[in-house]
Formats: structure tokens, sequence, C-alpha cells
């Protein structure tokens, strides 16, 4: 999910910059706060997608409108003796 990151080089190494505070200390610790959520985040795997198939209404649905569209782009044609 995120090892496509900005943050990481080519070689794996991150890089997190944090200068909110004015002193070292609580700049450290917001970069630990930081990389810690990050890898959090890439630690849950996203769900996976279970394959749904349409309803039979909306299958009904598409196609009707589908044949009325038709139908509209025919009657526009010129008419042919």
């Amino acid at each position: 999910m995120l090892l496509n990151d900005q943050r990481i080089t080519k070689d794996g190494i991150i890089i997190i910059k944090a200068q909110a505070y004015r002193s070292q200390e609580k700049n450290k610790a917001e970069a630990v706060l930081r990389l810690e959520e990050m890898v959090m985040r890439i630690a849950i795997s996203p769900r996976t997608r279970k394959p749904t198939k349409p309803t039979r209404s909306a299958n009904k649905k598409r196609l009707t409108i589908k044949n009325n569209r038709g139908l509209l782009k025919t009657q526009r044609s010129k008419i042919q003796d």
C-alpha cells in the first residue's frame, strides 16, 4: 500500500522530516510517531474484493435503456421509400 511512498528511497531508507517544534527531542518524538503510524498503515492489508454480479432487475433496466436509445437513434435517420 505505502511501499511506493516518496519518503522511501530506492535503497529502502525511510526519510521522515519533523520540524514542528523548536526542541530536537520533541521533533524526534514526532518523527518516531509518524514512523509508527506508517508501519501500522502498511501492516494492515486491504480487504479482498468479492466479485459480484449485477441483479436481474439492473440487467433488465440496462437493456431497456439501451434498446430505447437505439430506437431513438433509428428514428433520427432519414425515411427511405
